[in-house]
């Protein structure tokens, strides 16, 4: 994922406006997994709440970073992610990501954010799901000539805590401060 796209989510987590809509789970189509053979690599990973439960008992309460995650973790019901890089562009459709677009336009989803580049072919969109007022699911789904991303985070998500996942389960970390310091721009890690 590019910085651009990573202080984009990052300042959309911070800027959310929360009110309160139907609830609806986001389902990964099965057609995306039939990318994985074209893909160069691929991210999978599906953790539901009986595993972040069990992911949960290997983090230290002692440690301070591992005491965060666990306690985000507590509200959650699932993390899913399906990241596929290519070799070449083409390698997917629009239409491949189209079933998940569809239901992210359904009332129970909010778009909160979006970068769009005509110039590099990047396309990202932050959408949230609220519930009585609070956040209960977040998605992303970022697309470039040669990577395609969809990230699902379903449960009680608290914005002051979500950066906390950054650099577990397959979330990339997104540190805003270092990276636009930085001014470069490329891949994160």
């Amino acid at each position: 994922m590019s910085m651009k796209i990573a202080l984009v989510i990052s300042f959309a987590l911070g800027c959310m406006a929360l009110t309160p809509l139907g609830a609806q789970e986001l389902k990964l189509p099965p057609n995306l997994d039939r990318l994985a053979a074209k893909a160069s690599e691929v991210v999978d990973v599906t953790l539901d709440a009986n595993l972040l439960q069990l992911a949960g008992r290997f983090l230290s309460d002692k440690d301070a970073d591992d005491a965060k995650v666990k306690k985000v973790i507590g509200g959650l019901k699932g993390i899913f992610v399906k990241s596929f890089e290519f070799e070449k562009a083409g390698e997917y459709q629009d239409s491949d990501v189209e079933p998940v677009r569809a239901q992210l336009r359904s009332p129970a989803w909010s778009r909160i954010a979006g970068v769009r580049s005509q110039k590099s072919g990047e396309n990202s969109e932050v959408y949230i799901k609220t519930e009585n007022g609070k956040i209960g699911g977040l998605a992303i789904v970022s697309t470039e000539p040669k990577q395609l991303t969809i990230v699902s985070i379903e449960g009680s998500i608290d914005p002051d805590q979500l950066n906390e996942l950054g650099g577990h389960f397959g979330i990339p970390k997104i540190e805003p401060d270092s990276q636009h310091k930085s001014g470069k721009g490329g891949k994160d890690e």
